[in-house]
């Protein structure tokens, strides 16, 4: 009787083992084979890789019209993502762009010495040599842009 639970509590502890082990080993065995790996996404620095960016998430990307902004030392270009106007700031430096970016406060209701009355709720993103200024609300392009840009660093 003692030798059989003996060899019962072997068996246990063999089987658990091997369990353990057999598990490690085939989600290795497996990681290579997982299928197809993601393309890597497209790193913004400037107006043409936000664009290629865009595109590249499903995202159809107009060029608009220019725009300019009393609160910003550069001129904008308004590109249409998914039919909504979103405003792309070009500058020639990253440190021109962090100047601007700023100004901008946590709430994006005032930037430098200026308060804005926004018609819709103003979110501002950057990167690179950009600085992006969505005002609406659509989740699937406030979704594209953090997707392209990280997470927004200013409005609501």
């Amino acid at each position: 009787m003692r030798t059989r639970l003996l060899f019962l509590s072997c068996l246990a502890l063999l089987t658990l083992f091997a369990t353990a082990c057999g598990g490690k080993a085939a989600a290795a065995e497996a990681e290579p084979d997982a299928g197809p790996v993601a393309s890597k996404p497209v790193a913004v620095e400037d107006f043409a890789s936000l664009v290629d960016a865009l595109s590249a998430d499903g995202a159809t990307v107009e060029q608009g019209i220019p725009i300019e902004q009393i609160f910003f030392t550069v001129p904008g270009q308004i590109v249409k993502v998914d039919g909504a106007d979103v405003q792309v700031f070009e500058y020639e430096t990253a440190e021109a762009m962090e100047a601007d970016a700023v100004q901008v406060s946590d709430d994006g209701g005032s930037i430098g010495t200026s308060m804005v009355t926004w018609v819709a709720t103003p979110h501002f993103y950057k990167a690179g040599l950009i600085l992006v200024l969505y005002i609406g609300d659509d989740q699937a392009i406030l979704d594209l842009l953090e997707g392209a840009l990280g997470p927004r660093f200013a409005g609501r």
